[in-house]
């Protein structure tokens, strides 16, 4: 889940130095109608996505390859004819059509509540935002979503602004997400073998303490379920923007807590240490996912976050939701969250 160079990971907070506004200028009409066509559209591929995980494997007879245009449009061809069986088999079997909606729904509940997380802190202190867009992938890719971001077009006032701002979007995230990981774990059902999965997903450390809590056995080959998928993905898209890195959530609560200086410090340490993790990952799990997560990581560093405009303390209570959210990112990140076999 990416979006482009200046807002690279989902959900991050674009800070900009334009004066602050007393009053955030509320959402026009057209805007309102923008992000709520861009929502419908990842409704969609998010169903889709939740299909392809509810559906059994759908053989195709591969299209001919008799002609120049048959070779020219092969994939897209082909790819149209899977999306197409795979809906067509959906609305044939209600209960897939139903996984596929609940992944949708979980999953979009998190990234809304993230979202809205920040947007309603950006309100409260008066600074200008857009309301969350989120990007729709096409279907069968990742998990029907780019995710989703809000760009912050003001000044953060504050130190506390920026604290609170950076950090609601991923705690909002997270309290949705306990409750649908709680389902996911619930209705965890064991494989017949661990054959046949070419992907294994790993527990994150929440799953694992919830499956001692209600005493259910996690087996890496279990079979998926929409609320395990929603959730397992919310963790780590949580993970990811809980890093103490540049412009990440995780990034203004570092600045906010320590100051510029500790900040650049732990940034470096931090991309430091997922590089490493992606190259043990990569020869001990095959998975070459964290190199993706260190290149978004190192185009992190390279953008320069603005100060806010005073440094007042943060206070007991704030020093305490810090603690909280290093807890929350403990949770949330597992250093190698897929075998690839």
């Amino acid at each position: 889940m990416a979006e482009s160079v200046r807002e690279i990971p989902p959900f991050v907070v674009d800070l900009t130095g334009n004066p602050a506004n007393h009053h955030a200028v509320r959402p026009t009409t057209r805007e309102w109608l923008t992000h709520a066509a861009l929502f419908f559209l990842t409704v969609i591929t998010t169903t889709i996505a939740g299909i392809v995980i509810a559906a059994p494997p759908i053989d195709l007879p591969e299209p001919p390859l008799a002609t120049v245009i048959d070779y020219l449009f092969y994939v897209p061809r082909y790819y149209l004819e899977i999306v197409f069986a795979l809906l067509s088999f959906a609305f044939q079997h209600p209960r897939v059509l139903s996984e596929g909606l609940v992944f949708s729904a979980a999953l979009l509940a998190i990234l809304t509540a993230h979202e809205f997380g920040h947007y309603v802190a950006c309100r409260r202190y008066g600074v200008n935002a857009t309301l969350p867009f989120f990007i729709p992938a096409p279907p069968l890719f990742l998990a029907g979503t780019f995710g989703a971001f809000i760009k912050i077009k003001s000044a953060i006032p504050s130190r506390r602004a920026l604290f609170d701002i950076g950090l609601a979007g991923p705690l909002a995230g997270f309290v949705v997400a306990v409750p649908v990981s709680v389902l996911g774990v619930l209705r965890m059902q064991a494989a017949a073998s661990d054959t046949g999965y070419g992907i294994v997903f790993h527990d994150p450390l929440l799953f694992r303490l919830l499956g001692r809590l209600f005493s259910v056995p996690l087996d890496p080959y279990s079979l998926p379920n929409p609320y395990y998928m929603a959730a397992w993905i919310g963790l780590l898209v949580t993970s990811l923007n809980l890093m103490p890195v540049g412009q990440l959530d995780g990034g203004h609560g570092t600045l906010a807590v320590f100051g510029k200086r500790v900040h650049h410090l732990i940034g470096r340490i931090a991309f430091v240490t997922m590089a490493v993790l992606a190259v043990l990952g990569f020869f001990w799990h095959g998975s070459p996912s964290g190199f993706l997560y260190t290149v978004l990581l190192g185009v992190m560093l390279k953008v320069r976050h603005p100060q806010p405009a005073s440094m007042e303390p943060l206070g007991v209570a704030r020093q305490i939701v810090a603690i909280l959210t290093l807890i929350v990112f403990a949770l949330c990140f597992w250093p190698f969250p897929i075998t690839i076999g």
